[in-house]
């Protein structure tokens, strides 16, 4: 049987787990953190991952956990004008055969690593060497653990040690972008009247999605504004709010009213990256923001992890087992994808951020005539199966 070790146990590390535990390789998953769990606030879990979730038999989890919006709503800045209001709720689940769900991190992380059987999942455990010899991967840790596999899949996020190891140093753009987010509880902002949607202020040189996580006890809330000054990349750091909220002076009373009801606010630097060369070297790979860390324009950072463990299984169960081999095709199937995604959400970045004026009026009427939301438009990323490998 094929031993893997996952190096990550986050989102795109455990799926991966359990898709390749399905499938029936030996999986054994190592993360760095004494305890479970994901700093960050609301993702967006559309068709194309939901699917693949669905098949682990995480159907029932979703549902407490999560919630189905209605609509994908993007407005004006300042006088909340809707732009488009595409359809999601029951119109995507009967077209592309799976729901919608806003979730929160952490809950997503939570409802992962319970369905991983304990013994397959060792905390504390961070990674710092990797080797390969004689058909074998060996992971060394920082504990004094060792860890002998067939193959060794990074999934250890953005400032992946695995691809430091494989590929060298990398160089993150700045991208002038600074976001704060904020989690607001549902009795702050329920006078607001918020609809079940994912909401899209667009204005010029920013925007502020939100939407209701949590199974609606709270408002998941993102701003992002051009020119900031801040670089840190951490989801950790204290922001202020009082800065939120100038940066958004003259936006809708919505848009304020919910900066204002922000218990806290944590602040961070957006960084964009050149798509990698290559994911692979001998029988080592990787897997999610490691390999295609990915602007948060198009909602897809997560979706796309989960995709990657589902085309893992499947390229190796159809290879039975050859681990350079499935790791070519993997990378073959899914690179195009995923930088084709990457350079959507960085053309996403300049479209939401466009200054009242000639070419904002361009894309506003775009948007009107024909929608980028659209399920003909939208088809080609919902509908798409993972799983299948081909």
């Amino acid at each position: 049987m094929t031993r893997i070790a996952v190096a990550g146990g986050g989102i795109g590390g455990l799926a991966a787990a359990l898709h390749l535990l399905q499938a029936g390789f030996d999986v054994q998953v190592y993360e760095q953190a004494p305890r479970i769990g994901e700093v960050g606030a609301g993702i967006q879990i559309s068709p194309n991952a939901a699917r693949l979730l669905i098949r682990l038999g995480l159907k029932s989890a979703l549902d407490r956990a999560g919630v189905r919006p209605q609509a994908v709503h993007q407005k004006r800045w300042d006088d909340g004008r809707t732009l488009q209001r595409a359809p999601l709720g029951a119109a995507v689940e009967e077209t592309f055969g799976a729901p919608y769900y806003h979730v929160h991190r952490g809950d997503l992380v939570e409802l992962l690593a319970a369905a991983l059987p304990p013994e397959r999942l060792h905390l504390s455990h961070r990674l710092v060497d990797v080797a390969e010899t004689g058909g074998r991967v060996t992971a060394q840790f920082e504990n004094g653990a060792s860890a002998e596999a067939d193959l060794l899949v990074g999934a250890d996020g953005i400032h992946s040690r695995v691809r430091h190891i494989l590929f060298g140093a990398e160089k993150p753009r700045f991208t002038g972008c600074v976001a704060w987010r904020g989690l607001v509880p549902a009795e702050r902002v329920r006078h607001l009247g918020i609809e079940v949607a994912s909401h899209n202020w667009m204005g010029p040189d920013g925007h502020v999605v939100h939407y209701w996580v949590g199974a609606g006890r709270f408002m998941n809330v993102v701003c992002v504004t051009e020119h900031g000054a801040w670089t840190d990349e951490s989801w950790t750091q204290k922001g202020r709010v009082d800065e939120a909220l100038a940066r958004y002076e003259g936006w809708h009373p919505m848009v304020r009213g919910l900066i204002e009801a922000f218990p806290e606010t944590f602040v961070w630097a957006l960084h964009d990256r050149l798509p990698l060369p290559r994911w692979s070297e001998g029988r080592i790979t990787l897997l999610g923001d490691a390999c295609h860390p990915m602007l948060p324009f198009m909602a897809q950072g997560a979706a796309q992890s989960i995709e990657d463990g589902a085309t893992l299984a499947a390229v190796l169960t159809a290879m039975q087992g050859d681990v350079p081999a499935a790791l070519a095709r993997y990378e073959a199937l899914r690179k195009p994808r995923a930088t084709r995604l990457q350079e959507a959400s960085s053309a996403n970045r300049i479209r939401f951020h466009l200054p009242d004026g000639p070419a904002q009026e361009q894309r506003d009427a775009a948007l009107a005539a024909s929608g980028d939301r659209s399920m003909a438009n939208i088809g080609w990323l919902y509908a798409h199966d993972a799983g299948q490998g081909t």
